[in-house]
């Protein structure tokens, strides 16, 4: 397996997960700011231009955070990865998509690429709806997602069932985001983060990223 990655990606969960398997794999990191993924030759590998990305040994390509996720996890039972109750199942695959589709595309979205959000229009310029507005607009919508996150985690150590899955990987990804932002986490977010930051797959896939 090849995974292709990026700093300040959602592809550090997709790395986690990988280092948690234990299984032989190859990390090739792209200049994703400076547009490595809209490169004729990656754009080949994936038409999304986007990662994570992780290609397969047999020819085929796996995109979307969330899919890669649950392959792994499917591929990989032994790892426990997803919960085998399907209320817990369900627990996690809705965390996952929340962190991935509102958290980090539409909150994230709005404070890292404001532009592809900002009104073009005459009216909301003069305005002044630009992109100070659409910045603030993701705080608050990473905030009261934050908070709903917070009550989902309510007297529990991981997202779902008894043990790290897929979901933590999620949660972490957009939760390590929240520092650099000014935005505050809530106590159990905040725990979680600390939690995952002790596991040795997560140190060792920080140390590669040049996080701590």
């Amino acid at each position: 397996m090849k995974l292709y990655w990026g700093p300040h990606t959602c592809a550090i969960g997709t790395h986690i997960l990988l280092e948690e398997i234990g299984k032989p794999y190859e990390a090739v990191k792209l200049d994703v700011a400076g547009g490595d993924t809209e490169k004729e030759w990656f754009k080949a590998i994936n038409p999304k231009g986007k990662v994570p990305c992780l290609a397969l040994g047999d020819g085929r390509v796996l995109t979307e955070f969330a899919a890669i996720g649950v392959w792994l996890a499917r591929n990989n039972a032994a790892a426990g990865l997803l919960p085998t109750d399907a209320d817990e199942e369900y627990r996690a695959l809705a965390v996952t998509d929340y962190a991935v589709g509102t958290v980090h595309g539409q909150g994230f979205g709005r404070i890292f690429k404001p532009a592809r959000f900002e009104p073009q229009d005459p009216v909301h310029q003069t305005l002044g709806l630009g992109t100070g507005s659409v910045k603030r607009q993701g705080e608050t919508m990473i905030t009261e997602a934050f908070e709903i996150l917070n009550r989902e985690l309510a007297g529990r150590d991981w997202v779902a069932g008894n043990s790290f899955g897929v979901a933590d990987t999620a949660l972490f990804y957009v939760t390590r985001w929240a520092p650099e932002t000014g935005i505050a986490l809530p106590p159990n977010l905040a725990a979680h983060l600390r939690r995952m930051k002790e596991r040795p797959a997560v140190r060792r896939v920080m140390a590669v990223w040049g996080e701590d």
